[in-house]
């Protein structure tokens, strides 16, 4: 793809999935425009083995947006970063095509990994705020990460991960449609526990208060019982 039809394809991205933006004009402004600009030219001259001034190009780009995108990251087509600031991509990242991230994002590695470092991202992945992915293991297709998750192992295709350490808490096998990726329709499992805790409480309480009612209509029954006694020992 040429210089011109990537900046054509980077204002088709950034209009189709920013609301925010309302011309073409605005789409030179953006973080995620500026620092793609910037990678791409570094990663050429890090495919070149000229990594000095890959890495000076690209530290110019993380100056400009606060978006650090190493050199040697491997980018497919439609990627998107909304409000980019503190994203972080390592050296041997992979991400597939139309994957979406936002603020905070950290691809990276744990410090202990030689050679592939870093997350493999498949297509249609979206990777919301905040979230690190950490280690070189593979985010399925199709998937999302909630915000603020850390996500230390691989994920399944078609799969929903929120939570630190990430978990999978939905997995459909379907398909979703980029449109369908949002950082707002995601399950709780914190909610859940503590709601399936609750209702396990209001059980055991219900059954603390039968079992009272039943030990109060026994105390009764005997009472009567021994009252009748009694009266029949007295009258004997």
């Amino acid at each position: 793809m040429g210089f011109v039809s990537n900046i054509k394809e980077e204002i088709r991205v950034v209009r189709e999935r920013d609301p925010a933006i309302h011309s073409n004009m605005e789409v030179f402004l953006y973080p995620s425009f500026k620092v793609m600009f910037y990678y791409r030219l570094a990663h050429k001259l890090y495919l070149k083995k000229r990594y000095f001034l890959a890495r000076w190009i690209s530290q110019k780009g993380v100056r400009k947006t606060g978006i650090e995108i190493h050199p040697g990251a491997k980018i497919g087509k439609g990627f998107f970063i909304d409000h980019g600031n503190g994203v972080i991509i390592g050296e041997t990242t992979v991400i597939g095509d139309n994957v979406t991230l936002y603020q905070g994002v950290t691809l990276g590695g744990t410090g202990k990994e030689q050679g592939k470092r870093h997350p493999t991202v498949g297509n249609n992945v979206m990777i919301s705020t905040g979230a690190k992915v950490l280690g070189s293991f593979k985010i399925g297709d199709n998937s999302k990460i909630g915000a603020g998750s850390v996500v230390l192992e691989e994920v399944p295709p078609n799969s929903t991960v929120v939570g630190v350490p990430g978990r999978v808490v939905k997995r459909d096998n379907m398909s979703l449609p980029q449109e369908e990726l949002d950082q707002t329709h995601l399950p709780d499992p914190v909610r859940e526990d503590i709601m399936l805790l609750q209702r396990a409480n209001a059980e055991l309480t219900n059954r603390l208060l039968d079992l009272e009612r039943e030990l109060k209509i026994q105390n009764r029954i005997t009472s009567v019982f021994e009252k009748n006694k009694e009266a029949k020992d007295e009258s004997i």
